[in-house]
């Protein structure tokens, strides 16, 4: 059995950040809560090393022969529907059921959820693991730690308030006598 142990993902654009709090379980799951980042990588990046991590995860769980159909982690950003997802590039999710490390770039714990958004760059440590559940039989990857690596234009389709408003001149007071 190989040995087990973090992986390092190469940067990628956050979707879905549940770091900090836990994401609501999907309908008809039964793992419960649990904490996760989708990982949206450029097209062209070398995943090698997770693919690795991937394959090994197969073997320890099923030998030399695994099972027809296994579910993979790799998959493509065409396939979904939003902002940031680029068709022919990769996306990945990891998960844990405990709360990640969440650092910035210069190692820092980060504090304040608003700093770690879908749209901002990261990196990740993951473990793979193989899986079989009543519905499918796959590799997925567990979320160790996250590193914010820098900033990127936010997901949400929201605008930043600078955007929106110009800065209000002092007219005095103001305030109509409706309400005497």
């Amino acid at each position: 059995m190989a040995e087990k142990k973090n992986v390092m993902t190469p940067e990628f654009r956050v979707s879905f950040p549940y770091l900090f709090r836990t994401q609501p379980p999907m309908p008809g799951s039964t793992s419960g809560p649990k904490y996760g980042v989708v990982m949206l990588f450029k097209k062209g990046e070398n995943l090698d090393a997770l693919k690795k991590d991937a394959a090994r995860a197969v073997r320890d769980k099923w030998g030399d022969n695994p099972p027809k159909n296994l579910r993979s982690p790799f998959r493509d950003q065409g396939d979904r529907e939003g902002e940031g997802y680029v068709p022919g590039a990769i996306f990945i999710t990891a998960t844990s059921k405990t709360k990640p490390g969440v650092v910035d770039r210069n190692v820092q714990d980060i504090i304040d959820e608003s700093e770690v958004y879908a749209g901002c760059y990261g990196m990740a440590t993951v473990r793979a693991f193989a899986y079989e559940s009543p519905l499918n039989k796959g590799v997925a990857f567990g979320l160790v730690n996250f590193q914010k690596t820098r900033d990127g234009e936010p997901l949400s389709g929201r605008t930043k308030p600078q955007d929106d408003f110009k800065p209000v001149e002092d007219a005095g007071d103001t305030t109509d006598d409706v309400f005497g």
